[in-house]
């Protein structure tokens, strides 16, 4: 299975499992968005960490 496929399946799959029916206008934005969070974790994911890392106790942006 490619990628692509792999993200529509576990849109039905988690549809169904929800009881969401999805029109067929809303499914493909559907599948975009979740491309784009499976994307964003991945940067996340892939982001080197030394051990020795903490979170901050406060956000300051």
């Amino acid at each position: 299975m490619t990628e692509d496929e792999i993200v529509e399946a576990h849109v039905e799959t988690a549809a169904r499992f929800l009881g969401l029916k999805l029109s067929d206008d809303s499914r493909p934005m559907v599948i975009v968005h979740l491309r784009i969070a499976s994307q964003l974790a991945r940067n996340l994911m892939d982001f080197p960490l030394p051990d020795e890392s903490e979170p901050a106790p406060v956000y300051a942006p």
